[in-house]
């Protein structure tokens, strides 16, 4: 655990990276893993990741994105996506696959899905895109967290004209709003920020504990 920790320590928000320092090709791979394989509420995985490798996609980006110029000297550029409806279309798609996968008749998750549908229903759908929203930021602070242990800087990205970025992607034909920005790589050696002091409340500060 003192590694993880550690690892939590050295990293931050990225600010500059080193334009000369690309990810190789088996860390990616295992990085797309590792957000695939987050966690959600019910399984249900209501996110879509857009890994941008197209320079002049890029350059629009960075645009849209107010110039950070993380956006194009970064290894990677993955933008984080959720559904925008939450409804039991979603929650069939997911158990005919969960049927398929474990080779069992559908039926038999029936209480499982009525569960689900009973714990959506009455809720608006902006509640539902809130809660969508969520699921997305766990495979965030995964991948954050997942990059960190492997020596691999990170900045997620909320400061960008979230309307515009959708439009340019094709995010609403796709029944999808982008939430975060993230871009992976490795610092450059003079990124001011990196030598930056973390700061971080106190454990008394933020734990409650119930004994």
């Amino acid at each position: 655990m003192n590694k993880i920790i550690e690892a939590l320590n050295w990293r931050y928000a990225t600010k500059k990276f080193d334009q000369n320092k690309k990810i190789n090709k088996e860390d990616l791979e295992s990085i797309l893993e590792i957000m695939r394989l987050s966690p959600s509420s019910y399984g249900l995985q209501p996110w879509k990741f857009v890994l941008v490798n197209n320079t002049d996609m890029r350059s629009k980006i960075l645009e849209i994105a107010y110039g950070q110029p993380q956006i194009t000297d970064a290894s990677q550029v993955i933008v984080f996506t959720n559904k925008k409806n939450i409804d039991g279309e979603l929650v069939d798609t997911y158990m005919n696959f969960v049927a398929k996968e474990k080779g069992i008749d559908v039926g038999v998750l029936d209480g499982f899905k009525g569960m689900i549908n009973g714990s959506f229903a009455g809720k608006t759908n902006e509640e539902l895109r809130g809660w969508a929203s969520c699921q997305t930021y766990l495979a965030v602070g995964n991948l954050l967290t997942s990059c960190a242990i492997a020596g691999i800087d990170a900045c997620p990205m909320e400061g960008y004209d979230h309307a515009k970025l959708d439009s340019l992607l094709g995010l609403p034909e796709q029944n999808l709003e982008s939430k975060v920005i993230v871009t992976i790589g490795y610092r450059a050696m003079d990124d001011s920020s990196a030598t930056s002091k973390k700061i971080r409340f106190p454990k008394e500060d933020v734990l409650i504990e119930i004994n």
